[in-house]
């Protein structure tokens, strides 16, 4: 329960940790591979942690890292050598550690011996468990103590523990050691310029009774582990993609990558995949997380983002209760699928306190129809999309003003509930906070979204009436939004209203997002790009959160100066819709170039120091990564500037790039379209494909926005001139 209300961002789990995951599996460690209980570090299952020390000492000593390198999402390789106790530098014994998480971890430790004479080795392995909650980890506070016992059998040790009738059990396994209560050790001598190697294992035992899980070593003997299976299933039905700019390329392979470790199973429908928000804390599904991620991957796998609402409607709100923020209609914030759930938000497994989600859940079911699902399939989610936009109007608009505000239900919840949702998030130019409730922005163009793709769908399915009500209250939301947000003195919009319905001044990112959704009115566009590319807003690596010279501006904080890889995606999608196609190509280069210095991967933020100042984006020190949308990032940057988009029902693909020719030429194969796959070459900016799915025809413009579309359909009556 105090994880709404705490401040949002991460728990650090400090400067050169290794995370490893696995759908919502996930290790920590440092760079050694040791897993420590005074760090928020450890091995991760069902939200509970089920290693909280796993130390590799030999002769008594800890290993110095040498490197730790990622090989898969999934499973890393850490390579140190054993300090020598004479003091002289350089010690001839070097430990691999190949480490792999699946339900536990499995790792194979390999010693070798580069001295002449053969090396007596005392190896220990110090094991602990606590099953803490994730949330206890994260935020430091270990409250429950279980009653714990261990059980040291042959090469075994089995580590139990109970609390309140609740039983959870860990296995730990090396083959060959000897067991004591607190730790697997082996006595060896390593032969001259030999090796000896073993491999040891820790799984989580259902019901504390001992399962048999083959290690995946052994099964990689046979062929290949489960998670490497898993990810060449992933891998075969995904675009195949290759770039001339090969540091582009591997972000991209990076992101694929990570969006498929990042896929997590509902287990009440095993067949359904979602996208978990990002690790190491939030390896769940979250309402705005997981739908932007999924909506930003459509053009690699749109069964994300069905998967994703399918999981969201099955939760929807039903009820109002102020405990947990639920609402009639309201779509979820956080639910946590694993069985400690209960444990972890005041014994609810689901939390509502996100104003955005629930007009979101709209927009992405209206993207994803386009893409080409069956029509039932999309008509059996209507229902919810209908009471989702009752939701906006009764419980997100309580006051009746026309715009959807948040104000949380019960003094536990969190205090902002947009993507912003650090409890300072929202301010004045002085740095002022801002009182609830609470309008934001890029809530309002949510809204329109949401109206607009709901009256498409109507429209397509044959109700010209429910379409032109929608169509309707768009327009008026869309001309209510210019008159009351723009602030013609200063040339920016305001980032929301505040509960006195006075405009909070900050000029923040958040209007680079309303660009996205068309709601900015064409002849304010141009002075909110300029705003955003000034040098108090872009940062070099990219736009920041808040303005330079704005009184709450802190480069190195969570929401109020920082650089998020998503909300520069968004804006610079929006900045390509209204024209300004430069702006969004120096965006992409910027964040392509920052995802260098983090190997390929970026992450869910940097800090917002000027690239001028610092030549290397400075990280954020508790940023999830991976992280779902940050991994969605650079498919959305290249995507957005190939002009890249769907509507399988109006047998339309559309494709006209502008990618800048430092990027080089694209070539991309098995990208799924209508059931098909396509094969898309784009040769110095002019694109072919092949295998266009039949019926579908290639163009070579912008996707006709929704407003084009239902002015087509007779209803450009509601609409003045609006590049939506």
């Amino acid at each position: 329960m105090a994880g709404w209300n705490a401040d949002t961002a991460a728990g650090p789990v400090g400067a050169g940790t290794v995370t490893l995951v696995e759908g919502s599996c996930f290790c920590i460690s440092l760079a050694n591979g040791d897993i420590h209980p005074e760090h928020p570090h450890g091995a991760f299952h069902e939200d509970t942690r089920i290693l909280s020390r796993w130390n590799l000492t030999v002769n008594d000593q800890p290993l110095e890292p040498l490197t730790a390198e990622t090989k898969e999402p999934y499973r890393a390789l850490f390579i140190g050598r054993v300090p020598r106790s004479d003091g002289y530098a350089d010690s001839p014994l070097i430990v691999e550690r190949l480490r792999e998480v699946t339900a536990g971890i499995f790792e194979e430790i390999t010693l070798r011996n580069y001295s002449s004479d053969p090396a007596e080795c005392n190896i220990s392995i110090n094991v602990e468990s606590d099953f803490a909650d994730l949330f206890e980890v994260k935020e430091a506070r270990i409250q429950r103590h279980w009653v714990e016992s261990r059980h040291p059998l042959d090469d075994s040790l089995t580590i139990r523990a109970v609390w309140h009738n609740v039983l959870k059990a860990v296995s730990v396994t090396g083959r060959g050691a000897i067991a004591t209560p607190r730790s697997l050790t082996y006595q060896v001598v390593v032969p001259p310029r030999g090796e000896w190697s073993t491999q040891v294992s820790v799984v989580p035992v259902p019901g504390g009774r001992a399962a048999q899980v083959a290690p995946p070593f052994e099964q990689a003997a046979r062929g290949m582990s489960p998670n490497d299976r898993r990810r060449q299933e992933w891998v075969a039905k995904i675009p195949k993609l290759h770039m001339e700019n090969r540091s582009i390329e591997r972000t991209l392979r990076r992101s694929y990558d990570d969006l498929g470790a990042l896929r997590i199973e509902d287990p009440a429908h095993p067949d359904r995949i979602v996208v978990a928000a990002g690790a190491p804390w939030f390896m769940t599904l979250f309402g705005r997380d997981s739908l932007w991620a999924s909506e930003m991957a459509l053009p690699v796998d749109p069964s994300l983002a069905l998967g994703t609402l399918q999981t969201l409607a099955d939760h929807q709100g039903k009820a109002v209760d102020p405990m947990s923020e639920e609402e009639p209609g309201k779509i979820l914030h956080e639910v946590r699928l694993g069985v400690s759930s209960g444990l972890a938000l005041g014994g609810k497994s689901v939390y509502y306190g996100s104003v955005d989600a629930t007009p979101q859940f709209v927009m992405t079911l209206g993207s994803v129809s386009r893409w080409g699902f069956a029509k039932d399939t999309i008509a059996a989610l209507l229902p919810s999309a209908d009471r989702a936009l009752d939701w906006v109007r009764e419980y997100g608009d309580k006051d009746g003003d026309g715009f959807v505000e948040y104000s949380r239900l019960n003094d536990q919840g969190l205090i902002n509930q947009g993507w912003k949702d650090s409890w300072d998030g929202i301010n004045f130019v002085d740095g002022a906070l801002a009182e609830p409730p609470i309008a934001l922005c890029e809530v309002q163009a949510l809204v329109y979204s949401a109206l607009l793709s709901r009256a498409w769908m109507a429209y397509d399915a044959g109700d010209a009436h429910l379409a032109a009500r929608l169509t309707g209250e768009a327009a008026r939301l869309k001309k209510k939004f210019n008159d009351e947000f723009w602030l013609p003195d200063r040339g920016y919009y305001a980032v929301a209203l505040d509960g006195k319905k006075r405009p909070v001044d900050a000029c923040a990112s958040n209007m680079g997002q309303c660009l996205w959704h068309g709601i900015i009115d064409d002849d304010k566009a141009p002075l909110v790009a300029e705003r955003l590319m000034s040098p108090e807003m872009f940062s070099g690596w990219g736009v920041r959160t808040l303005a330079t010279d704005m009184g709450a501006y802190n480069p190195a904080s969570y929401h109020n100066g920082s650089v998020w890889p998503h909300d520069n995606a968004i804006i610079a999608a929006g900045l390509l819709r209204y024209g300004f196609v430069e702006e969004a190509q120096r965006i992409a280069t910027a964040l392509l170039e920052a995802a260098d210095y983090c190997n390929g991967r970026l992450p869910e933020l940097f800090c917002g120091f000027s690239r001028e100042q610092v030549s290397e984006p400075v990280p954020y020190p508790t940023a999830c990564s991976p992280q779902a949308w940050a991994a969605t990032t650079p498919i959305m940057l290249i995507t957005s500037l190939m002009r890249y988009d769907a509507h399988v029902s109006r047998g339309g693909f559309w494709m006209d790039p502008v990618l800048p020719e430092a990027y080089g030429d694209l070539h991309i194969t098995n990208a799924p379209m209508a059931g098909g796959r396509m094969t898309i070459d784009i040769t110095r900016s002019e694109p072919s494909v092949q295998g266009l799915p039949e019926g579908i025809t290639l163009h070579r413009e912008h996707r006709p926005w929704l407003t084009e579309l239902l002015a087509q359909a007779g209803l450009e009556s509601e609409f003045g001139r609006s590049p939506k």
